[in-house]
């Protein structure tokens, strides 16, 4: 998946994809919460190479803590 940012607007976009198995929405959401991803002098925002807009690292520390929860997996229907 080249650029997977740029396909998510939002980090629940992430968990709420159809298709994407548990184990990549973690990785790909750990990798947007990542220190690696803050916005230069705007340390409580997050933008991974190819997200199209930044985001508060709260939305996506609470997007990883949806899935924890299965929040994810009880929206798809499961």
């Amino acid at each position: 998946m080249s650029e997977p940012f740029s396909r998510f607007l939002h980090p629940f976009d992430v968990t709420r994809h159809p298709s994407l198995e548990l184990e990549v929405k973690r990785a790909l959401l750990a990798t947007w919460a990542s220190d690696r991803s803050a916005v230069r002098n705007k340390p409580a925002l997050r933008k991974p190479p190819g997200a199209r807009r930044a985001v508060p690292v709260d939305d996506v520390l609470e997007a990883l803590r949806s899935l924890d929860r299965g929040d994810g997996e009880r929206a798809r229907g499961r």
